[in-house]
């Protein structure tokens, strides 16, 4: 591979923040990783097939708000309120003091992509409500439909809905005022947020920059939509039915979440005697097109961009602990992630292991999620198991993916994340 190595300032992560259903805060998840525990479960009150999804405990937002935000807070959806706890743990984690960092000078950038509220949440308690629980739409009652779904509007769904519903509470609150964006391309936003936040800080363009993804998959709205497209997992099994790579995947099973990198240049982070976890050392973004006209996964997603992330690295596969895929469990998703995975890695015995089943599938949330659980694994010296895993499909049966987790050689690892549609990222870090 030709080398490419990355110019600018150096990179490092001195904050992170995690909120999953395995529990609020980076020690409670890694403690859940390292039991191999799944934070999904089965929720009544739902149709069938729409009961099993992993849902966020234990959040609450932080005692300091400013008054003059404390109004704001009821436009927060529930991903955002997720993203923000993330962003505060990780804020604060890094030392919690920019003061020595101009405004314009702190970069955010923000990965949602979140479907909480999209204008008809109130459908589904209305219908639930006119068929008197039954879902059978044959019985509906009309007028009752009508009653229930006037009178369950939410007067503040417009801003709710809106893709920078976190982005302006947490730019005001944490008064990070310079480079930014709000991204809404769904699964990979979350890793693009994170090339976006580093490449700001490596052009000098800022000092300090935070990554954020939030996502919340598993309200009525976002289920079905996400059961109409295939993708979701039949759930019969429960959570043990959420397969990354194997051959009896059938889908993925959704969840919620938070989860933010406080990012910085090494000079800083060195001059103020920072703890620091990791250094950014390459990253890339791209597009595969899909053929015909249908919006589903390339043949080879992903391969141009784990070859451009090592590439700028300056590292070969060799080089690498291991890679974190993405791991839908999709069938269709899941090949393609393999093939261009066996294609970069060119022979060499890395591991590699997929982290959704442990919390579901957080849309962008999983995407910082699963780099900062690397980060962490790396540190401990493990690569993490690839939960309820057992054989791949025969062409990739040499890949090394285990259901166990097993010891690391190494401090780099490689992580992607891709979306239908063919836009995928992916990132390379070396634990320190």
């Amino acid at each position: 591979m030709e080398e490419e190595k990355m110019k600018g300032r150096e990179v490092v992560v001195t904050g992170m923040g995690m909120v999953s259903p395995l529990g609020a805060g980076v020690e409670a998840n890694m403690e859940g990783v390292r039991r191999m525990r799944s934070g999904i479960a089965v929720h009544g009150g739902r149709p069938p097939g729409f009961e099993l999804f992993g849902a966020a405990d234990g959040v609450s937002m932080p005692g300091d708000i400013p008054l003059k935000l404390r109004g704001q807070m009821k436009f927060l959806n529930r991903g955002s309120v997720l993203g923000f706890a993330a962003a505060v743990e990780a804020f604060r984690a890094a030392g919690g003091d920019v003061s020595d960092v101009d405004p314009w000078r702190r970069a955010l950038y923000v990965g949602s992509g979140d479907l909480t509220s999209v204008g008809y949440e109130f459908m589904y308690p209305a219908v639930k409500e006119a068929t008197a629980g039954s879902f059978d739409l044959h019985s509906l009652d009309s007028a009752a439909l009508n009653d229930a779904a006037l009178t369950g509007v939410n007067p503040f769904y417009l801003l709710e809905s809106i893709s920078n519903n976190l982005f302006s509470f947490l730019s005001a609150y944490l008064e990070f005022m310079g480079p930014n964006t709000s991204l809404a391309s769904l699964s990979p936003c979350g890793g693009q947020a994170m090339e976006l936040a580093a490449a700001a800080v490596s052009r000098g363009e800022a000092d300090v920059a935070m990554a954020v993804g939030c996502g919340n998959w598993i309200t009525e709205v976002p289920l079905f939509e996400l059961g109409g497209l295939g993708l979701l997992c039949r759930g019969d099994e429960g959570p043990v039915g959420f397969r990354p790579f194997d051959r009896r995947r059938d889908g993925f099973i959704p969840g919620e979440g938070g989860a933010a990198v406080f990012l910085e240049s090494a000079e800083r982070a060195e001059k103020r005697g920072a703890s620091v976890a990791a250094r950014l050392r390459g990253w890339a973004n791209r597009t595969e097109f899909v053929s015909g006209d249908s919006l589903g996964v390339p043949d080879r997603v992903g391969l141009g961009v784990v070859e451009a992330a090592l590439g700028r690295a300056g590292l070969g596969p060799g080089d690498l602990a291991f890679v974190c895929g993405h791991g839908s469990a999709t069938r269709r998703g899941d090949r393609s992630e393999l093939v261009s995975l066996a294609s970069a890695l060119d022979g060499e015995a890395v591991p590699l292991c997929a982290l959704k089943p442990y919390t579901g599938h957080m849309g962008a949330a999983s995407d910082v999620a699963e780099v900062i659980v690397s980060i962490e694994a790396a540190r401990r010296g493990f690569v993490p198991a690839t939960l309820n895993f057992g054989a791949a499909d025969r062409p990739f049966s040499e890949l090394r993916i285990s259901g166990s987790h097993v010891k690391s050689a190494g401090r780099s690892f490689l992580s992607l994340t891709y979306g239908l549609g063919g836009q995928s990222s992916a990132v390379v870090v070396e634990v320190l």
